[in-house]
């Protein structure tokens, strides 16, 4: 039996992007994509449920938040209709859904617990990242090398684990952490975990709401640095 393959997208005021995103996710692979309104003041919800998605409402604002509520709604389902993978990707066009088959291959086909779409090994589109960005995945890759002996080349946003395994790595951060926390708990806990290169596309209308502002660049490596360290403390 083919594994059982669902998608979480967390999105915040993403209505010109997120119905060509979840149209854009290969069907004849994911049987359930779950789109998490996460407090958006315009028409996402709607796009994404026209695109053909599930739609789950956070109103309380936060990358994490927005995570941990669409493993809710897959925790609510019978365990037949509950995921084998689950892959998480942006709602802001920057990810390339049809890559999907690339990053699951690794957990199908070698027994990969996780694996991280890298954007630093694939091809970047100019623009799609800024320097602050650029600097703080080398600055996080280097201290995870350091504090925990895994070689990671990025922190991005599409991944896709075993669920079993995520649910075990009892997840906790509600906003710019959950991409570290997962790989830091992950490598801790002995998962076999891997990276493709994926290709990063230059976000469709306007700046990011964490990388394109001062303060949630700011606020972002803080809570990122935070993290590392954190659970290295409580190893």
């Amino acid at each position: 039996m083919p594994p059982q393959i669902k998608v979480v997208i967390p999105a915040l005021n993403e209505e010109a992007n997120v119905g060509g995103v979840v149209s854009s996710i290969p069907k004849d692979l994911v049987s359930e994509v779950v789109v998490v309104d996460n407090g958006s003041t315009d028409q996402t919800a709607a796009k994404a449920r026209e695109a053909g998605a599930t739609v789950v409402a956070q109103p309380v604002r936060g990358y994490g938040n927005a995570c941990l509520k669409g493993m809710e709604y897959l925790r609510s389902l019978p365990l037949s209709e509950q995921p084998d993978i689950l892959v998480f990707l942006d709602a802001d066009g920057s990810d390339v859904p049809a890559q999907m088959q690339e990053l699951i291959a690794p957990i199908v086909e070698q027994d990969y617990d996780m694996v991280i779409g890298s954007r630093a090994l694939g091809e970047r589109a100019a623009g799609s990242m800024t320097p602050p960005q650029l600097f703080g995945n080398w600055l996080a890759s280097t201290l995870l090398r350091i504090i925990y002996g895994h070689r990671f080349t990025d922190l991005g946003p599409f991944r896709a684990i075993k669920w079993e395994e995520l649910l075990d790595l009892d997840m906790r951060d509600r906003d710019f952490g959950w991409t570290v926390e997962m790989q830091v708990k992950a490598v801790r806990d002995g998962l076999k975990c891997t990276e493709i290169p994926v290709d990063y596309l230059k976000r469709g209308g306007g700046k990011s709401k964490v990388s394109g502002t001062i303060k949630g660049t700011i606020l972002a490596g803080y809570k990122i640095l935070f993290t590392i360290f954190r659970y290295a403390w409580s190893r």
